[in-house]
């Protein structure tokens, strides 16, 4: 026991996530190096466990929730490690350029294959084994039934995820059917080859029909949906439908199209405007207790564990779990007045309202300081890196306004 780090957070409002939703007013929980071993009141916690710790925080009312882990970046390795964070990482992988420049399919199906398991081999499970390698495929169209084939009984054989961009535009549909000779898109198309299975994560399937969720829901494919993106560029997705055909849906971001700005707190709200907004769009009415509150905390906590098929260590407080979680103060201007902590969550948090952050069992933010990097340094080597990039690619920034 003496070699072990205890760590108790108490007088919480503590949000689990777990399998009845369970919301302790007052609650505690208890880690030991990695994993949650305790959670309860927190008056009970305190007395049981407090001889244990020299490390017992009291968060005078601020709340808990559960981390999810990361999804669809790549050639994140490095960064992951030196944050601390969790992620799944993946490359976009591409060996075709039908419908798109020739040039984005440079690499044949076996390289891009070869290429994969390398990175696996070298980053799996490493970072005190935070670190996951799924396999990926940018789109569709950029891939030939080859690279397809050889993904899915790839994964099939490492054990691990596939990322794919899948019915993000109408073009992307029409371009299936035309080229693939199916009588709706990708996803009848995916159906059709049996690559839909279980550990794909589908980003965005914006421009999916009815029979096309079935066959989401009857194979088990997680989708992620991202919001930002989708109010900005891609259309109205059926969540709500996915959501009734028990389709694991979670919420991520997408970068660029996301304005590089939507972390996922501000994902959480714009998931309830777009469904309200889809409403609108396919009938002409507005139904704001489709997509509560409570289910779109779901989405932003334990189903993303779920997409990243991680829910057996994170997504929600469980004893047992790892100790990922984070703190967030709602005693500020976007959340007072509080009289309904759920709703509040969704509709009125704000990233600055988080004040700490915890993955398997360290801190890596706290009090609203990064540990450990120097953050003002990278903020610096940023913008010395963004002046670059415009230089090699030759792009010139327009004169806005009357600058003086």
């Amino acid at each position: 026991m003496n070699n072990s780090r205890f760590i108790i957070l108490h007088n919480a409002l503590m949000v689990t996530m777990d399998d009845e939703l369970r919301v302790f007013r007052n609650g505690g929980i208890v880690i030991e190096n990695d994993r949650i071993i305790a959670i309860g009141q927190s008056l009970d916690i305190v007395t049981e466990f407090s001889s244990n710790s020299h490390d017992v925080i009291d968060l005078h009312g601020q709340f808990i929730l559960p981390e999810a882990g990361g999804q669809h970046v790549s050639g994140m390795a490095r960064a992951v490690e030196l944050l601390g964070l969790r992620a799944c990482l993946t490359e976009s992988i591409m060996d075709s350029g039908n419908g798109l420049p020739s040039s984005w399919g440079i690499r044949t199906a076996d390289e891009c294959i070869l290429f994969q398991k390398e990175l696996h081999k070298k980053h799996n499970n490493t970072a005190d084994g935070r670190i996951r390698i799924w396999l990926g495929i940018r789109q569709i169209m950029n891939s030939t039934d080859r690279l397809l084939f050889e993904t899915r009984d790839t994964a099939k054989e490492l054990k691990t995820g596939i990322h794919m961009h899948v019915a993000e535009i109408p073009f992307e549909n029409q371009l299936v059917m035309q080229t693939r000779e199916v009588e709706h898109g990708t996803v009848t198309y995916l159906e059709k080859i049996k690559f839909l299975t279980s550990n794909l994560l589908a980003a965005h399937s914006v421009w999916v029909n009815e029979n096309e969720i079935g066959y989401l829901s009857n194979s088990g494919v997680k989708v992620s949906h991202c919001p930002a993106a989708a109010m900005r560029m891609l259309g109205f997705a059926p969540i709500k439908e996915m959501l009734d055909a028990n389709v694991c849906v979670s919420l991520g971001t997408d970068g660029a199209p996301s304005n590089n700005r939507m972390s996922i707190v501000d994902e959480m709200y714009l998931a309830s405007l777009i469904n309200k907004g889809r409403e609108v769009y396919s009938n002409g009415t507005t139904d704001p207790t489709a997509l509560p509150a409570e289910t779109i905390l779901k989405m932003a906590t334990i189903n993303g564990a779920k997409a990243v098929l991680w829910e057996n260590d994170i997504g929600s407080l469980e004893v047992g779990k790892k100790a990922d979680l984070i703190v967030i103060n709602p005693s500020s201007w976007s959340m007072v007045p509080i009289h309904d902590c759920i709703s509040s969550l969704v509709y009125c948090l704000r990233s600055e309202n988080i004040e700490s952050v915890m993955c398997n069992g360290r801190w890596i933010m706290k009090n609203q300081k990064v540990m450990n990097v120097d953050e003002a340094k990278i903020i610096s080597m940023a913008k010395q890196a963004s002046g670059e990039l415009l230089k090699r690619a030759g792009i010139q920034i327009p004169n806005r306004m009357n600058l003086i």
